[in-house]
């Protein structure tokens, strides 16, 4: 089972009260009524799916209720880290993580 610790609550807890929200620092347009349909469209649709190391939003659902964001491999699942929403996002070098771990 997988363990996120909530920056909010500030402890580890399983997997299953948390509810995934998808890729973290997404730029949301100030005016999305003057979007193209392309511009909207790649806003809407179109994300960054690396192997490796990623930037997600996360909402402990079953907690807080409050969204953060974590730093987690896509293809172990190991989460390095997490931060309260708003904060900017972490260097990966401030976890001395090895490429591709």
């Amino acid at each position: 089972m997988l363990l996120i610790p909530c920056p909010y609550c500030e402890e580890p807890r399983p997997e299953i009260e948390f509810r995934y929200g998808g890729e973290a620092h997404i730029a949301r347009s100030a005016d999305p009524t003057g979007l193209s349909d392309a511009a909207l469209a790649d806003y809407l649709y179109f994300r960054s799916n690396p192997k490796g190391w990623h930037y997600e939003r996360w909402q402990h659902q079953s907690g807080c209720g409050r969204f953060f964001n974590a730093v987690r491999h896509t293809v172990t699942d190991r989460i390095i880290g997490t931060y309260k929403a708003g904060e900017p996002k972490p260097d990966l070098a401030l976890y001395r993580v090895r490429a591709g771990s």
